[in-house]
C-alpha cells in the first residue's frame, strides 16, 4: 500500500537548477494514482487491406506498432496519424477511432484479442501483415483530474531509440514476449505494459517542451514556482503543510505565492491539498489490506474520525462502504 506515497523522489532539485522537470513527477503522479486497475490490453494482427473501429471507451485508450503500420483516426478529426514500428499514440480520454492500413479502407467494428491469444488467424486481407497491441488504462472516473484535460486527444510518440532509450526497449521487449509465446510471458507483459503509459507521457513531454499552453489549471505546470509546489504537495501529502511552508520552499512571500498558485490551478493551495489528499486516499482504499486507519494516516489525518468525515464529504459515502464497493466491482 505505501507504494502509492513512494512514487515521488525522496528529494527535489533546488528550484534554481534549471535542470529539474517537475512536470514529470507531478503527471506521473496523478496519472498513476488515478489508476482504477490494471491495463487491458489485446493484440491485433492484420493484414492490408483491413480498418478497424474502435468503440469509446472510459479511460485511456492505447495502441502501439509493434510491427508493420498502421494509421489512426480520430473521431473528432478526419486527420490521420502515421504509425510505423515501435510508435505509441495514447487516446487520454478514450474517444473512438479508426485503426487502418489507409484512411480510404472502410472499417469494420473490432475487438482485440488478450495478448496469451495465440490464434494467428489475421484481420484484413492477403496484403502487408501487421501486429499491434492495443487497449485501455482504466482510469478513476469519480473524480477526474483537470490536468488530465491539458492533454491533446492523441497522443503520439514516434519511434525514436536515441531520444526515448526506455520507451524503445520497453516496447522492444513487449514484442518480443507477446510474439514468443513461451511460458511466463503474461508476469512480463503485464507490467511491460503498466510501463508504457508513464515511459508514453515522459516521452512526450521531451518533445513538447512548451506543454501545456493552454489557459487554466494546465498553465501551472509551466509555471517553474507552481508546479515546484505542486511537485512539493505530490512528494508528502501527508505533511502538514502550511501556505508559509510552502511558500519558503519556492521563494515566495506567502501572500504572493497564494495569489500566483491561486490564478494557476484554479483553487488556494490548501484547497487542493486537501482534494489530492482524498484522491489518494480513494487509490489507497482499493489496494489489498488497507485500513480506514493507516490510509488516513497515511494521507495526513490524525483521527480516522475526521478523515472519515472530510471523505464521506467528498464521495457521499463513508470509506469503508466505497471499499467494499470498489473491491466488489
Amino acid at each position: 500500500m505505501a507504494s502509492a506515497l513512494e512514487r515521488m523522489p525522496q528529494r527535489l532539485a533546488p528550484l534554481e537548477s534549471g535542470n529539474y522537470d517537475f512536470r514529470v513527477d507531478v503527471l506521473a503522479d496523478v496519472v498513476q494514482t488515478m489508476r482504477a486497475g490494471p491495463a487491458r490490453s489485446g493484440r491485433m494482427d492484420v493484414r492490408a487491406p483491413w480498418g478497424l473501429r474502435i468503440a469509446p471507451r472510459a479511460g485511456c485508450r492505447f495502441h502501439m506498432v509493434l510491427q508493420g503500420s498502421a494509421c489512426l483516426i480520430s473521431d473528432r478529426s478526419s486527420a490521420c496519424t502515421p504509425l510505423g514500428p515501435g510508435h505509441v499514440v495514447l487516446l487520454p480520454r478514450g474517444s473512438g477511432h479508426v485503426l487502418a492500413d489507409d484512411p480510404d479502407t472502410p472499417p469494420v467494428d473490432f475487438e482485440p484479442r488478450p495478448p496469451g491469444d495465440r490464434a494467428r488467424t489475421p484481420v484484413g486481407g492477403n496484403g502487408a501483415p501487421s501486429l499491434l497491441l492495443c487497449g485501455v488504462y482504466l482510469l478513476e472516473r469519480e473524480r477526474p483530474h483537470p490536468l488530465l484535460a491539458a492533454f491533446p486527444d492523441v497522443v503520439h510518440v514516434p519511434a525514436d531509440p536515441a531520444r526515448h532509450g526506455s520507451l524503445h526497449a520497453a516496447i522492444t521487449l513487449l514484442g518480443e514476449e507477446i510474439d514468443s509465446g513461451r511460458p511466463g510471458a503474461a508476469a512480463v507483459t503485464e507490467p511491460l505494459v503498466d510501463a508504457i503509459l508513464p515511459l508514453t507521457l515522459r516521452a512526450w513531454l521531451d518533445d513538447h517542451p512548451d506543454f501545456p499552453a493552454t489557459q487554466g489549471w494546465s498553465r501551472a505546470l509551466r509555471d517553474p514556482v507552481v508546479a515546484h509546489s505542486l511537485a512539493l504537495i505530490h512528494q508528502d501529502p501527508a505533511r502538514h503543510w502550511t501556505v508559509a511552508d510552502l511558500a519558503g520552499n519556492v521563494g515566495l512571500s506567502r501572500a504572493a505565492f497564494a495569489r500566483r498558485f491561486a490564478d494557476q490551478v484554479g483553487e488556494p493551495p490548501l484547497t487542493y491539498l486537501a482534494a489530492w489528499r482524498m484522491t489518494l486516499a480513494a487509490r489507497l482504499l482499493r489496494e489489498p489490506g488497507a485500513t480506514i486507519a493507516t490510509v488516513a494516516q497515511q494521507i495526513g489525518y490524525r483521527s480516522e474520525f475526521a478523515f472519515a468525515k472530510a471523505f464521506r464529504r467528498d464521495y457521499g459515502l463513508p470509506p469503508g462502504t466505497y471499499r467494499r464497493q470498489q473491491l466488489a466491482a
